[in-house]
Order: C-alpha cells, then structure tokens, then sequence
C-alpha cells in the first residue's frame, strides 16, 4: 500500500480544530465553520473558542488542550499575536497540519519576517506542515473539507470535480474558482498557499498528482521559490497523468514590483520562467480566460494523442477560419482519403469533402449526414480529435436535440476521440455536452486553441523525459573571483566546450616564436590583464596580423594598452589563429535563485544586443534540449543556411550547450556567471570554438 501524501493532514483529515472560531457565519472566522457544516463534513470538528459552549450549534471548548481525542488539522484564525500560541498549543495536542488566516506576518516588513520565522520554526520542530500565514485556506470538496473563508461557497457547497486548483494569492484564486464554475467546470480541491512559510505551490501540486479524482491542475503563480521542489511535482504529475496548467505573474516591470510586496514573493526572471515552464512541461497560460478555457479543454475526456485535427462544419467561412487557427496553433488537418471524400460528395453533392469537411446545411433536412461524417472522421480516417461548427443549431427548436444525439452518439462510439463543438447553446444543453464529455465553445477559433493546448499537454504526458548525460566528476575548484579569457577558456575546454590552439606570450619573442609554432597565415592578438573587462575598448585586440609581424604587433599592442590604462597589469599577449566565416553565437550561464544554472544561448555579436534573441534551459541537459533550443531561436534560418549560405554545425553547438550544462551544474556552487562570447559555429562538419570567455566566481 503506498504511504500517505505528505499534505494528508492538511488536504484530507479526520479531524479539524478551528482557533477563534465565530458565532458569526459572516466574519471571516465563522465562515470556515459553517462552510464545514453545510459542505457534510464528517470528521470531529471542534470550534476552539473560551466565551463559548457552543458555537454555530457545534460544541466549542476553550482551548485545544481540551477537545478528547486527536486533532489532525488546525485553522488559526486568531490575530498575529495570539498566533504564536495558538502554534504551540498544536504541537503539544499532536497536530499534524495547520491552516493559518492570519496576516501581518513576512508580507508587512522585517517585524514581521521575524515572526513568521519563529512559526514556521515551532511548526517544523513541532512535526507541522504549516499553509499560509496570510492565506484564504483551501478546500476539498471530496470530503467536505473547508478550512477557508473564501466568499465562492458563500452560496453554498460545489460539487467535486476533476479539476485541482493551486494558487498564491487567495483573493484571486476566488475568482479564479467563479471563473471556473461559470464555465462549468467543477474543483474538486482548491489550495491558497499565502506566504508560503512551509506549504508552497510544489506540495500542492504533488498531492493533487497523487489524488485518483484529480484529472488537470491549474496554479496561479507569483514567484517559485524552490525551482528543484516545482519541477519535481510536475514530474509527479506527469508520471500520474495529469497535465499541469500555470498562469505565471509578475513579468512586466510594474508586476515583478507588485509581486515582491504582495505575500512575500520575489518574481524571478520571466524569460527564464517561461523556458523552464516549457522544459518542465508545463502549459503556461497567458490569462485568466487562458487559464479556464485551457483546463475546461482538458477535463473533457481523453487528451487527443496526435496533432491531426478533422474540422466539420455547416459554414464555409467558419472552416477557413478554423484552418487559419489551426495552422496558427501547430495541428494538422490532414486531407481525408480520396474514397472518404467520394462517400461525403455522395451525402451531399455540394460539399467542401478535404478537411475541413463542409457538409452545408444539407443536414437540416437529413441528419444522418452528421452520424456518417462523424463515423467516418473518428472511425474509418481515425482522426484523433474532431471540432465541428453548428452555429445556433445547438439552440435551434428543430436541431438541438438531433445535434446533441449525433455528437453525444459519436463519441460513445468512438470513446478514444476528442470531440468539441463550437456551437451556442442554452446553458441545460450545454451541460448535456459537458456531462457527456464534450466542450462546447461559442468562439470557434478559441475552440481550435484549447484543442491545441490539450494536444501539448497529452504529447508531454505521452512523451518521455529527455535524457541526461552523467555530470563530469573530479573537476579541479575554481579560482576565486574574476577568471579572465585565458584561464576561463582553459577550464571550459577541460569540460568539453571546444576552443582554437593558442599560446600565451609575454615577449615579443615568445609572440613570434608562438605565431610560428602555431603554423596559421594570419593570427589573432589580444591582450590579457585581469584588470582589463572589455578588450577592444582598451585597444586591447589586433585581428588579421599576418604571422611575420606578430614580433612587432605585439610591442605595438602592449604600448597602446599600457598608455590607455596605466595602472592595469599586463600578464601578456595570447596568440591564437584568425578565423572568418561562421556563425557568432552567446553561450551564458547565471546561476538563478530559483532555478539554480540557467544557460543562454543566443545569436552573439549586434544580434544579442539588437534583437534580444535568446532562450535559456535548466541545466543539465543533453543534446537533444540544446537542438530544441537552438530551433527556438528568430534566427534559427541563419544557422540553417539562409541566402545561400553554408549551414552552419548545429551538432557542435548543440554539443557546446550541453557540456557547458553538465560543467554548470557540477560546479553550481562555485560561480556566479559563466559568459561564452563568441562562440564561433562554423559550417557544417567543421565544428565550433569559443572565441572568448569569462567566468565569474563569488570573491
């Protein structure tokens, strides 16, 4: 038998104890007690309340020393000074899980701070996973389970339903839940994480991975904390099949300063969010209407397995405009077989037969047509996923119940299709479909997005984690601080990252003596000082210097230095071959507070500074990640050989990138940044090298 979740206590207890508890049902500290009693839940629950016997009709004692028998879970709702107490009353009663409402902990300042330290101390030493402190609580409608006092079951209890909801910000989290059940999508477990003192978003995640009833989870995000603890909960959840939705905040300017002041969050880098989203598997919406209509897409049946798309419809106009989105949106509307376009010609003569499949109106007068499109879609051409466009038909008098009966009919037939309609209809015809595990969408190109979105999620549920080559071991430590080109070069190629043969000079002598045993025609010089960060700005670097004059260029190199920075050391001269053609590329590594080594890659000289073409991992990763990186690119058509030229030699770049994230994230501890610029790719079967360097390690 597996071993409990470790949120168990806190998402599905037998017993709950309420601090503070109000006769009130209205004041935020009533409400989470009535809630539990309209909602039937059936474990002990004890009002913790010393003015009274009884509270809400519920027997109440004075203090939680006093309630017979264990208490699992607990709901602080007291003020901040009477939290701490309230802490350590739990521990010595032996619960295991704590809910707290109360603010004016980590989110108000360093006072604050201080005494969300000292809880969240008490509840770990105490054996405590604690939720909150500032937060709405949460629900689990399973059982009855309503430790919140958040005004969406004010109306009453909701029903169960395969959706998981997590999110950080409890206020937005309820609209979230009106926004979901408008469109009729039911949460069967909601959990408001607040300032996440022990309990973040990851916990949530991983328990509603493990819940069998659980089918999608959706999260509302600010800041993630501990990127190792995230990832390894979508992992879970990929393992169990559930795809994992997340609106991430805080990117712009103005947001990433809202987040950092509301519940104690930190937003981190958006582009790196959005790449590890993407390697993690994650489907990031970009709004709330996203973030519905996505998991509305994927709690209605089977995720399609396979990006073809069949398109039916009674309109024309509505198919082109559902190929458009489906073009758009990476799906695959692949012409039906010569013979099935012959037998829909003989359903009607006048149809549009390819895909989208127009039968017209024709099956206002004969609505068997519906029945033979959809068996021979899902059936004989074995289309994974079908939408079809029945404008006001899903409403009209005459074909609302024919409709309903062909598609309802259709996927009973074919159980292993995604069936959606774009339709409008009355909102008990609509539950039908819903209940019968079809979507129906008004907007037919919103209907072909949330078809896509499922798409992806299935191909990341069906699709295995790429793999990870083993990390270098017995790498030498880092020097500390600046490690300049010479060194820094030198320690990349220990780990794999390809550079040109090259000689350090500190004489002219030694510099012609180089640039002979070198053997190359013409020759590179650049300046190497500790004290010097941008070589050319200083004068520092001589291209193109034929291998005669290297003697010369050298004196000429070092007086130039020296007369524009004085005070610099020089610890002399490299000399390395001169290379032309090829690709410059930026290679980057930044260890992230959440995320730990994040590597960049981009289009290296203007290009990087210009367009802002870049796109990072998590490291570590294989070659594989780094081609998908590569590809994400703008300029991607400039490696592939754009106007003629050359293409450019993609596996050695992509063998750079993940040397340079194995090197990473072995040495994850000892860096700060790792620059790579350029890194010269050149054509195709003629390798790559790192043509400057720069490693950066803590003082």
């Amino acid at each position: 038998m597996p071993a409990p979740n470790p949120l168990s206590a806190l998402l599905a207890p037998s017993s709950v104890a309420i601090f503070g508890a109000s006769n009130d049902p209205t004041r935020i500290s009533g409400r989470s007690l009535r809630y539990f009693r309209e909602a039937g839940f059936r474990g002990g629950l004890y009002p913790i309340n010393p003015t009274r016997d009884t509270v809400q009709g519920v027997i109440a004692y004075p203090d939680i020393a006093s309630v017979p028998g264990p208490v699992e879970c607990a709901v602080i709702a007291v003020p901040a000074n009477l939290a701490v107490e309230a802490m350590e009353a739990c521990v010595q009663k032996g619960v295991k899980a704590v809910v707290m409402f109360t603010a004016g902990f980590a989110e108000i300042g360093p006072e604050g701070r201080a005494m969300q330290t000292r809880i969240t101390q008490i509840a770990k030493d105490g054996g405590i996973r604690l939720c909150g402190p500032n937060c709405l609580g949460l629900f689990n409608m399973r059982i009855g389970h309503t430790p919140t006092f958040s005004s969406f079951l004010e109306e009453g209890p909701t029903p169960a339903g395969p959706l998981g909801m997590v999110t950080q910000s409890g206020a937005f989290g309820t609209h979230l839940l009106a926004l979901t059940a408008r469109r009729g999508i039911a949460v069967g477990v909601w959990l408001s994480t607040g300032n996440e003192a022990d309990v973040a978003v990851a916990d949530g995640i991983s328990f509603m991975a493990d819940d069998p009833d659980t089918v999608a989870i959706a999260c509302y995000v600010e800041a993630i904390k501990d990127g190792a603890r995230f990832a390894e909960a979508v992992a879970r959840a990929r393992r169990n099949g559930k795809p994992v939705i997340c609106m991430k905040v805080g990117g712009s300017a103005v947001g990433h300063a809202a987040a950092a002041s509301h519940t104690a969050s930190l937003a981190g880098n958006d582009a790196i969010y959005d790449a590890a989203l993407r390697q993690l598997g994650v489907e990031r919406a970009k709004t709330p209407e996203d973030l519905v209509e996505i998991a509305y897409a994927c709690t209605r049946g089977r995720l399609p397995r396979s990006r073809r798309l069949a398109v039916v419809t009674m309109s024309g106009g509505a198919g082109v405009l559902m190929a458009d989105a489906a073009e758009e949106e990476g799906l695959e509307l692949t012409p039906l077989a010569d013979e099935s376009q012959k037998a829909v010609l003989s359903w009607v003569p006048f149809a549009a037969p390819r895909n989208p499949v127009d039968v017209t109106a024709q099956a206002l007068n004969d609505p068997s047509i519906l029945d033979k499109s959809f068996d021979l879609l899902l059936g004989k051409e074995k289309f994974p996923a079908m939408v079809g466009f029945f404008t006001t038909w899903a409403s009209s008098p005459q074909m609302a119940e024919p409709l309903y009966q062909a598609v309802s009919g259709a996927v009973s037939r074919h159980p292993d299709a995604y069936f959606a309609l774009s339709a409008i209809a009355q909102p008990d015809m609509q539950r039908r479909y819903e209940a019968a595990g079809i979507g129906v969408y008004e907007d037919p190109w919103r209907a072909v997005e949330a078809i896509a979105a499922a798409v992806r999620c299935a191909e990341r549920l069906h699709t295995p984690p790429l793999s990870v080559p083993p990390l270098p071991r017995d790498l030498p430590p880092l020097p500390k601080g600046r490690i300049a080109e010479y060194e820094a070069k030198r320690i990349l190629a220990a780990a794999g990252i390809p550079v040109l043969d090259e000689i350090l000079a500190t004489s002219a002598g030694e510099a012609a003596a180089a640039a002979s045993g070198l053997g190359e025609e013409h020759l590179v010089l650049k300046i190497v000082s500790p004290d010097i960060a941008h070589k050319t700005e200083m004068g520092g670097v001589m291209l193109d210097v034929p291998a005669g004059e290297v003697g010369e260029a050298y004196e000429r190199l070092v007086a130039r230095v020296q007369a524009r920075a004085m005070n610099a050391t020089i610890d002399g001269v490299l000399i390395s071959p001169m290379l032309k053609g090829g690709t410059e590329m930026i290679l980057g590594v930044q260890n992230d507070p959440v995320f730990g080594p994040v590597v960049m890659l981009g289009l290296g000289g203007i290009f990087v500074e210009v367009l802002r073409d870049v796109t990072f991992r998590i490291a570590p990763f294989g070659c594989e990640e780094a081609q998908r990186m590569i590809a994400e690119l703008r300029g991607a058509a400039i490696l592939q050989g754009a106007r003629g030229q050359p293409p450019a030699d993609l596996d050695a770049l992509a063998e750079a990138l993940s040397n340079l994230s194995l090197f990473a994230a072995a040495k994850r501890a000892e860096f700060t940044s790792i620059d790579i610029n350029p890194l010269l790719v050149r054509a195709k079967g003629e390798g790559a090298a790192a043509l400057d360097a720069l490693i950066l390690t803590p003082e």
